[in-house]
């Protein structure tokens, strides 16, 4: 049997970003219609729409975190309060784990909103050296969360 790990690096793989490869993986989860999740979560990858700010492996996670714990039209405060915590403890030990959590960081500076720096993210290796690793993290970092 595939676990949620397996299914958002091989989503990844499958050329999805990886705040999409994060939340898909939940769907069955969260009872989160697939089509709509990869939808939901597709400007958040390279960090925002290549932007490179916040990973999208982490925009991901934190998009889970909502659905998990998230304050509805039927909640109180707390569920904000709750879900603020959690996401600050994803980001935090996301961020002991590889240093940051901003996209162009953990990418060393390359530029995605170029041809030259999208080129250098496939020459150089970095989908698997550096974005499947940070995908896994988050994704072991929501398991251990729950």
């Amino acid at each position: 049997m595939k676990t949620k790990l397996d299914t958002a690096v091989s989503k990844f793989r499958d050329g999805y970003n990886c705040a999409q490869s994060v939340l898909y993986a939940h769907c069955d989860e969260l009872k989160l219609n697939k089509d709509t999740a990869l939808r939901l979560a597709c400007g958040f990858g390279a960090g925002m729409g290549r932007k490179e700010e916040v990973c999208g492996a982490v925009s991901g996670g934190i998009l889970v975190l909502g659905l998990r714990h998230g304050r509805g039209e039927k909640d109180d405060e707390a569920a904000k309060e709750t879900t603020y915590a959690r996401t600050m403890e994803l980001m935090d030990k996301f961020q002991r784990r590889h240093g940051s959590f901003i996209c162009r960081q953990l990418l060393n500076g390359i530029d995605l909103t170029t041809d030259e720096g999208r080129k250098s993210l496939k020459e150089d290796d970095l989908l698997n050296r550096v974005c499947v690793p940070c995908v896994e993290s988050v994704m072991t970092i929501l398991e251990q969360m729950r």
